[in-house]
């Protein structure tokens, strides 16, 4: 019997071994893949009935995972070496495509945001949340640490400029988010306690300049709206109400799979894009959105661990960026949608119908693998 054991024991070993070698060998993270797997299905079904039955809408989704799944694969081939090679010269492209929609970019629904070229149309601001964490990561990475004054001022600026170009489009929530991307980063490097505190205290009076001078009308309207709902319950208070309903409705196991009211009778407005995780609650109840957020700590928990494990500075302040940013995605998707944060317009990861940015996502992963996978990568830590 203790023989046997011993056998069954080098066979796992083996096994392990081997899942190890082909990992590195194609540069693919396989439990973090299957994960990913997992949530891009229980997308595709959310997304089903929110689109209300739409074979098209899901189709379309489906063929943007299937073009991120291989992006990802693609990109992870790419060693964190040659990344931090050509980190300042994605940066310029990226701040050149941003000034292109300025000046050439295509309106819809108020917001010039996209380029149309003869055979694709793109948000350039996607791109950046790909290019942001890399340049910064880079930056900070041949800097002695934890960063001086002077880098942090120069890592602000090389943050400043994209989200400025952004916010001008405008998109606030895009802006954030990518600014947040480059903040997690400087934060990963070992800010001083005191820089911290202080930066805290300059964020009060920012956001009184912010509201007066930066804020559209339409922006202050959201936040209005958040904190008090009921008093527009026909106009900017439409969305969150009807939300709350369909969250409330579903109760603790929910009304089943294409059943929801809110959505399929139209109450609930943008319900296959910002607001699809009310039609999870409706139709799925409490358990469903809580198998959801499981699914979704997985994930993060799979990232944080491949930041812990990366061999340099560079790719532990990659990884940690990416994995953060993540996060932060479904914490305003999910809190937006809930009423505890004001309507910013982002999507809900990897569920919400929209191509661009499932694939900049999925892209985002491939530079977890690389990092996680090139074990030959090395570079001075100071």
């Amino acid at each position: 019997m203790a023989e046997q054991d011993f056998v069954r024991q080098l066979n796992d070993d083996h096994g392990f071994a081997q899942t190890r070698d082909w990992s590195e060998k194609f540069h693919i993270d396989f439990l973090l893949m299957g994960l990913l797997m997992i949530l891009c299905c229980a997308g595709l079904l959310i997304l089903y009935s929110a689109s209300g039955k739409d074979t098209d809408v899901v189709v379309r989704q489906a063929l943007y995972m299937l073009v991120g799944f291989v992006g990802m694969v693609v990109i992870a081939q790419f060693s964190p070496r040659m990344l931090m090679r050509f980190s300042p010269w994605m940066y310029a492209g990226g701040v050149v495509l941003l000034l292109a929609v300025l000046l050439i970019g295509i309106q819809s629904k108020g917001a010039q945001r996209w380029i149309q070229l003869p055979f694709i149309r793109f948000q350039p601001s996607e791109i950046i949340k790909l290019i942001m964490p890399i340049v910064v990561a880079t930056y900070l990475s041949s800097r002695p640490l934890p960063p001086s004054v002077k880098d942090i001022v120069i890592t602000l600026i090389i943050i400043g400029v994209p989200v400025g170009l952004i916010a001008k489009q405008p998109d606030l929530g895009t802006s954030l988010l990518i600014g947040s991307s480059g903040a997690f980063v400087l934060l990963l490097a070992g800010l001083r306690k005191r820089l911290i505190f202080s930066a805290i205290m300059l964020a009060i009076p920012a956001v009184f300049v912010f509201w007066q001078f930066l804020m559209r009308d339409y922006q202050k309207q959201r936040v209005l709206t958040f904190l008090n709902p009921e008093s527009d319950p026909w106009g900017a208070g439409w969305n969150i109400i009807q939300s709350k309903i369909a969250i409330g409705s579903g109760g603790l196991y929910g009304k089943g799979w294409l059943q929801g009211t809110q959505s399929h009778l139209d109450f609930l407005p943008e319900s296959h894009t910002d607001f699809i995780i009310a039609v999870l609650a409706e139709e799925m109840g409490l358990v469903g959105c809580l198998m959801l957020l499981v699914l979704y700590a997985l994930i993060i928990g799979r990232g944080l661990f491949i930041t812990l494990k990366a061999q340099t500075l560079f790719g532990r302040l990659l990884a940690g960026s990416i994995t953060l940013t993540f996060f932060v995605y479904i914490f305003v998707n999910i809190g937006m949608v809930s009423g505890l944060l004001p309507v910013v317009g982002v999507p809900l990861p990897l569920v919400s119908r929209g191509g661009t940015s499932l694939v900049t996502l999925m892209a985002g992963f491939g530079m977890l693998m690389s990092v996680h996978t090139h074990k030959t990568f090395h570079h001075r830590m100071r």
